[in-house]
């Protein structure tokens, strides 16, 4: 037991001692904030406002048009809570043909527009097109509309011209403020009163609760189980491929052939597992404790500017679970990534034989997602179950509709006996296998050592 716990100090304090591990440890939550917060920051900083000229042919939609792209709150989705409209979307990626995201993101991150009409009876159209041209390629203008006569007719097409045709943010927020300012002067000539239809047509709002009322919304629970799930697939991919060249060099300096003079390799092997996956426990813990702490920060900094902002609702032995899934995920991939050293000659063989691995982790995180729209139904219960998928998936299962308790039982039981068996079939594959050299072992070679062993 000595020699064991010497290994696992010896393995552990190799790896938190690194420059490469203090650096990660520090910056993967930097980054994150950066992330989130630069793109925002840099844009109040660097950009300025739009300045747009606009040849309105109609003679009636300069000045709606002007109003429209002026407005600072999005009236058709204020809560009536006094909360601004203007926020970055809440979950993925903004859809740039979505008018009302790309209009909050506009919004959020400072979108002003500087108008200019221009005077279009008694002018050459082809030369009103050549002045503004000019004057964008001149870097005096960003853009330029125009709204042809027959733009509120059913033929009409209005034209944009920029010299950024890459700012899709700019370009959906003229689109749809145009959109707008047509469809008000449109009902206008129809005698229809445009802020009584959107009176009539403001978006409603809706709370996601559990049966009984109280809860709060699980999208961010869900989105919390992935990120854990997603931390361990790192862990996994960076720490199993340390553990893969650790065992590679051992085998290629025959340092091995010395520390078995003095260990059994089913010790040298298990405190190579539990050495490294306590210091990415401890990685992992430092990562979501400083994501903990910018997260409430940046809760009361919104709270503070007027911003409401929730904490995702997730029930404390979620994080007594996540522990032990970490632990459940890791010894499982680590083990193969083990076995995988042990029967190669160099790392690079080693890279190209743990491409199944890394499979095997990826399935996982796409497996979380038809879990989330039916946590109960036997898919979910047999990939939350199965060993290699239960460290994602049976997280997911817990924040969204806690399973009951034996069947997450179950799922580390299984666990668990898989790594017993895995390590079992490991143990005999390295202690043949780290005496081994010349070339890669063979399926079949490997299944002759370890009827042997």
């Amino acid at each position: 037991m000595r020699k064991f716990l010497v290994i696992v100090r010896r393995e552990y304090l190799a790896r938190v001692r690194t420059k490469a591990f203090l650096i990660m440890t520090l910056l993967l939550p930097l980054f994150i904030v950066g992330m989130a917060v630069a793109p925002a920051l840099l844009t109040r900083k660097l950009g300025g406002a739009t300045r747009l000229a606009v040849v309105d042919e109609t003679g009636k939609l300069y000045a709606p048009f002007a109003a429209a792209l002026a407005e600072t709150r999005d009236e058709d989705e204020e809560d009536g809570s006094g909360a601004p409209a203007a926020q970055l979307p809440a979950r993925g990626m903004p859809d740039a043909n979505d008018e009302g995201q790309m209009r909050k993101l506009g919004e959020a991150m400072g979108q002003r527009f500087e108008i200019e009409p221009v005077q279009a009876r008694g002018r050459a159209p082809d030369q009103i097109r050549n002045d503004l041209d000019a004057r964008v390629r001149g870097k005096q203008l960003d853009a330029y509309v125009v709204l042809p006569a027959d733009l509120l007719s059913a033929g009409g097409k209005a034209e944009y011209r920029a010299r950024n045709l890459s700012d899709v943010i700019t370009t959906s927020q003229v689109r749809g403020a145009l959109r707008r300012a047509v469809v008000e002067e449109r009902m206008r000539e129809a005698n229809i009163d445009p802020l009584r239809v959107r009176e009539l047509s403001r978006e409603i709002q809706m709370d996601a609760l559990p049966p009984g009322g109280a809860g709060k919304d699980a999208g961010g629970s869900f989105q919390l189980a992935v990120g854990v799930g997603l931390f361990t697939y790192m862990i996994i991919l960076l720490y199993g491929q340390m553990l893969l060249s650790s065992v590679v060099e051992e085998k290629t300096t025959r340092i091995s052939e010395v520390l078995f003079s003095s260990v059994k390799p089913f010790q040298l092997m298990a405190g190579k597992l539990v050495g490294v996956s306590l210091a990415g426990l401890t990685q992992l813990a430092i990562w979501l404790a400083a994501l903990l702490a910018l997260t409430t920060f940046g809760v009361a900094a919104l709270a503070a500017r007027g911003v409401s902002s929730t904490m995702p609702h997730v029930p404390a032995v979620f994080f007594v679970f996540a522990v032990l899934y970490f632990f459940v995920g890791f010894f499982m991939y680590g083990t193969l990534y083990v076995l995988v050293g042990s029967m190669v000659t160099s790392e690079r063989e080693g890279g190209q034989m743990a491409m199944p691995v890394i499979f095997l982790s990826v399935v996982s995180i796409y497996l979380a997602f038809p879990v989330i729209r039916s946590p109960n139904s036997p898919l979910a219960f047999w990939v939350s179950v199965a060993p290699f998928f239960s460290p994602v998936t049976m997280l997911v299962r817990v924040v969204t509709e806690t399973p009951p308790l034996w069947q997450i039982a179950l799922s580390l039981a299984v666990g668990v006996a898989t790594i017993t068996f895995l390590t079992w079939v490991a143990a005999r594959i390295y202690r043949v296998g780290m005496l081994m050299y010349g070339k890669a072992a063979s399926i079949p070679e490997v299944l002759r050592w370890l009827r042997r062993a």
